[in-house]
Formats: structure tokens, C-alpha cells, sequence
């Protein structure tokens, strides 16, 4: 049975959500007026469904009268046939309705800054960090998504020590925000001559993009340096102050950049970078205070806990969270990553709606 009187209620708050909206007050305050347009949307979804459910549950009980007076028998089995399309639909109403009421998470609609940073295995968890760039790199593509490049430290053989990225575009975080964790491969090295498969190790950090409405940072509260780009790039890189270290001195948190020439530019990234790592900060402490009341299997935020395993040899890829595997690992390094994130999506909103 659906929550009737909650849903009349849920009516009842868009119609006085609407009229605060359209007070011109209700733009002085940015992060509150921001926060209204996210409910609103929120529950224009719900009311907008509800309202379908209720003319289709009036469609069945017409039809449904129109059967127990009806007394022509093929006008009687044309309406038989029309209730069996009606209750396929007020069905799927009903599942749709029941998904849109599990509370949403307001940063799902922001845009992710990922980070991949190589672990336990050298060179080749380095080259496993440019393989998880690409896939995230054909994923983007599939969805829609701009990619821009924050960071990255280059090693000799291809691979990245570690490589900073943001996607922008509809429900980044939401989605990409299952792929925080420990990512094992097991496959044999390139630098491997006795054939032997080794295991490495590679993290992945998915933050929600800040912006400066969401964090508040004092200008004393930072320590800006400036030196000479290490990376790759060219003279003009190499030869000048451009790279910049943002160090938060109240949290201790580090951030650097030395993707482009310009100092200015690399700092604007950094602050970008910076002020996501803070709002995610605030985030996993709000959920661990959650989580001391229930434990969590789906984890979006614990960044030591090992969520996937990459097997080469059998063409395997499983995440451990929910038991997922497939054996069709190229496919899976070419971005067709979304059969596992809506699973894993769908494990987590379920999470929520019973914990």
C-alpha cells in the first residue's frame, strides 16, 4: 500500500514551496534558494507521478464498475483486456512512485572530481591507474559528460603515479561516487619474464565538487607555495614557478598542481580540488555518525575497504559489495561499467530505505 496521506502532504509542501519560490525574497540567501529549486524538483517528480497513479487508479475503477454491468460479452472482454493494460501501468506507478520517495541525496546532482592514485605494486599499479582513467575516460563519453584534467604525475612507462580529473554533466557524483575504494588487479606484469601474475593495488577517491556556497574558506587559513613543475610538459613548464601547493592549515590537507603553465591557473584548480576534499570531509563524518547506528555494506566513502578485483587472466572483474561478477573484462575496461554502478546504486538507495 502506498503512504496516500504522506503523498497528500508531499502535495500540500510543493504548493507552499511554489509560492515561497516565487517571492523575490527567497533569492537573497543563494545556499538556501539553492536548496529550495532542489526540493522543488524533488517533489514536482513525486507530485507529477502521484497525480498519474490517482487517473489511473479512476481509469480501473471505471473499467472494474463497467464489468459488473456490462452484459454484451465482447464489450465486456474488450474491457477485460483494457484492465489488464491499466494494472501493468498503475503497477509500474506504483514502483516508480515507491523509488522516488527514498530520500535523495543532495550532492547526487553535482559534479565529481576523481582522483586515482596508484598503491601496493609499483610501475605496475601505475599502469593500472591509466587503464581505470580510460574506462572512466569511455564511461564519461557514453553519458555525456566533460572531462577536465586537474592534475597528474606521469611515470616512464605510461603509466600515472596519480591523476586528478573532474566530470561534469548530469548526476557525475551520483554515479561515479560507487567507484570510491581499493581496486585490485591480478595479471601478469609487462615487466614480468617468468610469466608470473602479480597483484597491485590502486585507489579511488570520487568527490563531489564544492563550490563556495557549499565551503567557506578563510584566506588566513591557507599557505600557498609556488615552485618549478617537476613534471612533463616542456621548457616552458619547467622553467617557471607555475606549480602551486594549497596547504588548509586547520585540516593539514595538501593539494598541488602543475597541470598548466600558468600559476594563476593552477591555483584555481587547486582551490577547485581543495574545497571538494573538504565538503567530502564533512560528508563521511556525517556518515559515520549514521553509520554507529547501523553498518553499511555498500560503501561510498571508506576509501581502504577493497571494493573490486580486476582478473586478468580469467577475464573476471567482481565487486565484493554486492557479489556482482562478469567475465567479460575488456568490455568492462572500455566503460561498459554501467550494469554494475546501477546495481550497486540500487543496493545502496535499499540501504537507506531500511536502515
Amino acid at each position: 500500500m502506498l503512504p496516500r496521506e504522506k503523498l497528500e502532504g508531499l502535495k500540500q509542501e510543493l504548493a507552499e514551496l511554489q509560492n515561497t519560490l516565487s517571492d523575490s525574497s527567497a533569492l537573497a540567501d543563494p545556499r538556501r534558494y539553492r536548496e529550495l529549486m532542489r526540493r522543488n524538483k524533488e517533489l514536482s517528480a513525486i507530485c507529477g507521478e502521484w497525480d498519474r497513479y490517482l487517473h489511473l487508479e479512476a481509469q480501473v475503477h471505471g473499467v472494474e464498475h463497467l464489468l459488473r454491468t456490462e452484459t454484451d460479452p465482447e464489450m465486456a472482454d474488450m474491457a477485460r483486456q483494457e484492465l489488464e493494460e491499466l494494472v501493468i501501468r498503475i503497477e509500474g506507478s506504483e514502483i516508480k512512485l515507491r523509488d522516488l520517495l527514498i530520500p535523495s541525496d543532495s550532492n547526487d546532482s553535482k559534479n565529481a572530481i576523481v582522483e586515482i592514485r596508484a598503491g601496493t605494486g609499483g610501475e605496475e599499479a601505475a599502469l593500472f591507474v591509466a587503464d581505470l582513467y580510460r574506462m572512466y575516460s569511455y564511461y564519461a563519453e557514453q553519458k555525456g559528460w566533460k572531462q577536465q584534467l586537474l592534475d597528474l604525475n606521469e611515470t616512464g612507462l605510461g603509466g600515472y603515479k596519480e591523476i586528478i580529473f573532474m566530470l561534469s554533466g548530469e548526476e557525475a557524483y551520483g554515479l561515479m561516487r560507487f567507484e570510491s575504494g581499493v581496486h585490485r588487479v591480478q595479471r601478469i606484469p609487462v615487466t614480468e619474464s617468468g610469466g608470473r601474475i602479480h597483484t597491485s593495488a590502486v585507489s579511488v577517491a570520487v568527490l563531489p565538487e564544492a563550490e563556495d556556497i557549499d565551503i567557506e574558506i578563510a584566506e588566513n587559513d591557507l599557505r600557498v607555495d609556488v615552485y618549478r613543475s617537476s613534471g612533463h610538459g616542456g621548457q616552458s613548464v619547467n622553467t617557471t614557478d607555475s606549480a602551486v601547493r594549497i596547504t588548509h592549515l586547520p585540516s593539514g590537507i595538501v593539494v598541488t598542481c602543475q597541470d598548466e603553465k600558468s600559476q594563476l591557473k593552477n591555483k584555481v584548480k587547486a582551490m577547485k580540488v581543495l574545497r571538494s576534499r573538504l565538503l567530502d570531509a564533512e560528508i563521511s563524518r556525517q556518515e559515520q555518525e549514521i553509520a554507529r547506528s547501523r553498518k553499511a555494506q555498500v560503501s561510498t566513502g571508506d576509501r581502504s575497504a577493497k571494493i573490486r578485483t580486476y582478473n586478468f587472466p580469467q577475464s573476471r572483474v567482481t565487486d565484493h559489495r554486492i557479489n556482482l561478477t562478469s567475465y567479460n573484462l575488456d568490455s568492462f575496461l572500455a566503460g561498459n561499467i554501467d550494469e554494475f554502478i546501477q546495481a550497486l546504486r540500487i543496493a545502496w538507495r535499499n540501504e537507506k530505505v531500511n536502515g
